[in-house]
C-alpha cells in the first residue's frame, strides 16, 4: 500500500505478491518506479509504476527474496536471497538479466547497505559474517578515489 500522510485511506495498494513482502526500494533513476520482493512462497520481484498505479514486471528469482538496493550510478538493482540459494545478485534493469551473482554466505542474507559512493555493497547473513563487494564501477561525473578494502573484497567487474 502506499499511503498520502494526509489521507485516511491507501493512494494505492498492490497485492501481486504471494507471500510477505520481504524487501521494497525506490529507483534512483525514475521517478515512481518502486521495486519489491516477495518472501519464501513468491520469490518475485516485482516493478510497480507508482505515478500511474500498475505494476510493470515480475521476475521468478529462484529464492526468498531479502533485501533490494537500487545502484546510485547504474541502472541496476541489487537483491539478496535467503533459502536455498544465500546469494546476491546484481541486476540490469529492465531486462531483468543477470549481471553478477555473488556467493559465498552458508546462510540467508539478511543484510544489503549501498557505500554513499555507490561502489561498494556490504552484506550480513546468519552465518556471522559480513561481506564487501565492490560490485559498480565510479559515477561517470565522479572524481572520488578508489576504495581500498583489506577485508579480502571481491571485485565483480
Amino acid at each position: 500500500m502506499i499511503w498520502n500522510c494526509h489521507a485516511v485511506h491507501p493512494v494505492l495498494r498492490f497485492t501481486d505478491h504471494t507471500a510477505a513482502v520481504k524487501a521494497i526500494a525506490w529507483s534512483p533513476h525514475q521517478p515512481g518506479l518502486l521495486a519489491s520482493g516477495g518472501g519464501t512462497a513468491d520469490r518475485c520481484i516485482r516493478f510497480w509504476n507508482t505515478l500511474q498505479g500498475h505494476a510493470l514486471q515480475a521476475v521468478d528469482t529462484g529464492s526468498q527474496v531479502c533485501n533490494l538496493v537500487w545502484s546510485k550510478n547504474s541502472n541496476e538493482v541489487v537483491s539478496t536471497h535467503g533459502y536455498s540459494l544465500n546469494q546476491i545478485i546484481v541486476w540490469k534493469y529492465p531486462s531483468m538479466a543477470k549481471v553478477a551473482t555473488l556467493t559465498g554466505h552458508t546462510y540467508r542474507v539478511l543484510y544489503l547497505a549501498m557505500s554513499p559512493n555507490g561502489q561498494t555493497i556490504v552484506t550480513g547473513a546468519g552465518d556471522e559474517t559480513l561481506r564487501f563487494w565492490n560490485a559498480f564501477a565510479p559515477a561517470a561525473t565522479s572524481q572520488a578515489s578508489s576504495l581500498v578494502l583489506p577485508l579480502g573484497s571481491q571485485h565483480i567487474r
